[in-house]
């Protein structure tokens, strides 16, 4: 079939493109941007399609991104097509964000011809992946884990995102390319073995295609196959998270954990990584750390938590489980000169500390969230604060010392809990653990005849 003719049938499937719209073109200056600006340039007359490019400097090669510009500008005036540049600093937000090059220059890459689609009243943006890289993608994400979701591959279309070449193999372009004698720049990273996708063009598809040399056709159709599944789950998706989601901001979001318990597994692990991906601190987790979510969720009692990647938490808690990369509190210091009621708002508790006499206790309480020291053992004022590497003290009831560090691994305390228990000292000794255990040297005994009690409360 005429490759041209292929073309338009993708376009036409997908509804990319409608008459007179201005179509803005992602132009690299590599093989397949050219192939998609002259195609397009070919259907204008036929779509009067009002056509522009663009360039986007990434900042990663400065010395091949001066003959790219010229290049692409140059071509650009041969079909009389307005031609603009944008530069980004991928370097510094990859840092910034914690993630990858490639990742960073694809979010940054969009961005910047998204804005300049709009100052242009540019109604689509189209960019030039092909079949190939439609099956690169789809092998890459399997080998990373991903769901049905990542296996659908790259879409056609995605809101004024067009891929009107989706369909058309690497060699169809470089043959098209040949036999019209059109020249084009090679970017010497796409040879870099460095990057996962690279190895997988260079090594893994050549002998996948000695297999099955209609390879990257299939691998494109289960794509669009996995890709019209995956939009009907995503109807019921939506539907469940109507009820799931119970508030949501920019590091984390709280889910309704009762509904999730009884929810089918394969909409629960959709409405998951809809959940996540819809908060921007939670970027990057992958198909198994959704898996030991749903675990937690199915199995996981109040209070129990997993810790993830890029310091995000998943905590089921008694009605709602939250996903969070908020980074764990810390509790203040303070300072109490005479006994009183205070509030710790890092730990959303009230400490209330009152003078007893001995003889007016009827009940020792807990030992954990009501306490009784000695009165004479300890001297005002007293500092409430966090834990500090190397603390330690007596355990009431264990006999010996021991690092604070190891009692509350002993005790099970979530990591991220702990820098918000309050330790409570007094003249630079641990007198108690608050909500937790009572130093045994300041224990009340039979010579003890006023105690401070210390109540711990949770704020209402």
């Amino acid at each position: 079939m005429d490759i041209l003719k292929k073309v338009k049938q993708t376009i036409e499937k997908y509804n990319m493109i409608t008459k007179q719209d201005h179509v803005l073109i992602g132009l690299s200056g590599g093989p397949d941007s050219v192939f998609l600006l002259q195609i397009l340039s070919m259907l204008k007359p036929e779509y009067r399609l009002n056509i522009s490019a663009a360039y986007i400097d990434h900042g990663l090669r400065p010395g091949d991104v001066p003959g790219e510009i010229e290049f692409c500008k140059n071509l650009c005036n041969s079909f009389d097509i307005n031609f603009y540049t944008q530069s980004i600093d991928v370097k510094s937000y990859a840092q910034k964000q914690r993630m990858n090059i490639q990742e960073a220059a694809r979010i940054l890459r969009y961005g910047a011809l998204d804005q300049i689609s709009i100052n242009i009243n540019a109604h689509k943006i189209a960019v030039a992946h092909n079949a190939d890289d439609q099956a690169e993608t789809v092998i890459m994400r399997l080998l990373r884990g991903a769901g049905p979701a990542g296996l659908s591959g790259i879409p056609p279309v995605r809101k004024k995102i067009i891929r009107p070449i989706i369909e058309i193999e690497r060699e169809e372009i470089e043959r098209f390319l040949s036999e019209k004698n059109i020249p084009f720049i090679i970017d010497p990273s796409n040879a870099s073995l460095k990057y996962l996708r690279n190895r997988i063009r260079h090594n893994l598809m050549p002998v996948i295609k000695s297999l099955s040399p209609q390879a990257t056709k299939i691998i494109s159709k289960t794509a669009d196959i996995l890709r019209e599944e995956n939009d009907y789950i995503n109807v019921n998706v939506t539907k469940a998270l109507m009820r799931l989601m119970s508030r949501r901001t920019d590091k984390s979001v709280e889910l309704f954990c009762n509904p999730m318990e009884v929810l089918n597994l394969v909409i629960l692990r959709r409405a998951l990584r809809f959940a996540i991906d819809s908060v921007a601190g939670l970027k990057g987790l992958t198909f198994d750390h959704i898996e030991d979510i749903v675990n937690l969720i199915k199995k996981g009692k109040s209070g129990d938590r997993i810790y993830l990647p890029k310091g995000i938490r998943a905590i089921k808690g008694y009605s709602t489980l939250t996903i969070t990369a908020e980074p764990p509190g810390k509790l203040s210091t303070y300072k109490i000169t005479e006994p009183h009621d205070i509030y710790l708002k890092e730990s959303s508790i009230v400490l209330s500390l009152k003078e007893i006499k001995r003889e007016d206790i009827q009940n020792l309480g807990d030992g954990k969230n009501t306490i009784y020291i000695d009165r004479d053992k300890i001297e005002f004022p007293l500092i409430i604060r966090a834990r500090k590497p190397g603390d330690y003290f007596y355990p009431f009831g264990f006999g010996r010392r021991k690092k604070l560090q190891d009692f509350f691994v002993d005790e099970k305390v979530p990591r991220d809990e702990r820098d918000t228990i309050p330790v409570i000292e007094s003249k630079g000794e641990i007198i108690c653990i608050a909500g937790y255990r009572l130093d045994d040297r300041f224990k009340i005994d039979d010579n003890t005849k006023i105690c401070l009690q210390i109540k711990i409360m949770p704020k209402l």
